[in-house]
C-alpha cells in the first residue's frame, strides 16, 4: 500500500510541475499544493530528479520536467499517435475556416495542447503554445472535455482546479460550472478571454471506445470575428472533423 501511495504522489508531483512549464516550480510550492511536509516533498522531488523525470535549475532551484519523460513520450507515440491521426482533420478545418485549429489532450485535470494549425485569414489569434497545459475548462478544448464528464466527475475536477482558476481572468468555480451547463445545452464548448485574451474559440470532444472524452478539437479566432453567425457556419465543419477522427480511432 505504501508503494502504491508513493507512486501516486510521484505522478501527482509530475503533473503539478508540468502545469508550471516552462518556468518550473519551487519546493515550497510543491509542498503546499500537495499538502506535504517540506522534507517529504524534498525527498520526492530528489528521487524524481535522480531518475531523470525532473531537473532542477542550479540558479533558481526550480524543478522542471526531465529528459526521461521526453524519452518515454517519444516511445509512446508509436502506440498512441493521436496527433498524427488528427492532423489531416485539423489541417482541413483550418483550410476551410481560415482560422486556427487546435488539438487538446486530456491529462488528469488538465488539457494539454498537442497541435496548432494556422489558417489563411490575415489576422490569426495569439496562440496557446504547443505543449502547454491549462486546467480543464479554461480553453474551449478543456471545456469540451470537462463538460463531457458526468456531473460528479465535473464537481471533482472543478474542486481540484479551483485554486488555479484565478490566473485566468474572471474565471471562478461557479462560472466554470455555469459554462459546463451551457455547453451541455448548446452541444459545443465556447469560451472567450480565459485561455488567451481577445480570443474566442469553440470546441468538441473526442471519445474513445469506452465513451470517455480523451481529446478535443477547437477553432479559434478574434472575438470580433467569431460571431454567433460565424459559429453556426463553422460548427458543422468542426463536427465533421471530430466524426472523422473518431472513425479513425475506432478502426
Amino acid at each position: 500500500m505504501a508503494g502504491t501511495q508513493s507512486i501516486g504522489r510521484a505522478i501527482r508531483a509530475l503533473r503539478l510541475v508540468a502545469t508550471q512549464a516552462p518556468d518550473g516550480m519551487r519546493l515550497v510550492d510543491v509542498s503546499a499544493h500537495m499538502d506535504l511536509q517540506r522534507p517529504t516533498a524534498h525527498r520526492l522531488l530528489k528521487a524524481l530528479t535522480a531518475e531523470g523525470m525532473l531537473v532542477q535549475d542550479a540558479k533558481t532551484r526550480r524543478y522542471s520536467l526531465g529528459p526521461l519523460l521526453f524519452e518515454l513520450g517519444i516511445t509512446a507515440t508509436h502506440q498512441f499517435n493521436l496527433k498524427d491521426i488528427c492532423q489531416p482533420a485539423c489541417s482541413a478545418l483550418s483550410e476551410q475556416t481560415g482560422d486556427t485549429s487546435f488539438l487538446f489532450l486530456r491529462s488528469g485535470y488538465d488539457a494539454v495542447c498537442l497541435s496548432r494549425t494556422q489558417g489563411t485569414y490575415p489576422i490569426q489569434t495569439p496562440s496557446v503554445p504547443v505543449g502547454s497545459r491549462q486546467p480543464l475548462g479554461v480553453s474551449a478544448g478543456g471545456l469540451a472535455l470537462l463538460s463531457a464528464l458526468s456531473a460528479s466527475e465535473i464537481d471533482v475536477v472543478i474542486k481540484a482546479v479551483g485554486p488555479r482558476l484565478e490566473a485566468y481572468g474572471d474565471l471562478e468555480a461557479d462560472k466554470l460550472l455555469e459554462l459546463c451547463a451551457m455547453t451541455k445545452v448548446s452541444g459545443y464548448a465556447s469560451t472567450g478571454n480565459h485561455a488567451v485574451p481577445g480570443v474566442r474559440a469553440i470546441g468538441l470532444p473526442i471519445f474513445n471506445l469506452a465513451k470517455s472524452p480523451i481529446a478535443a478539437i477547437t477553432v479559434a479566432a478574434t472575438q470580433s470575428r467569431m460571431t454567433e453567425r460565424r459559429i453556426a457556419t463553422i460548427l458543422p465543419m468542426l463536427k465533421t472533423a471530430v466524426r472523422e477522427v473518431t472513425r479513425l480511432l475506432h478502426q
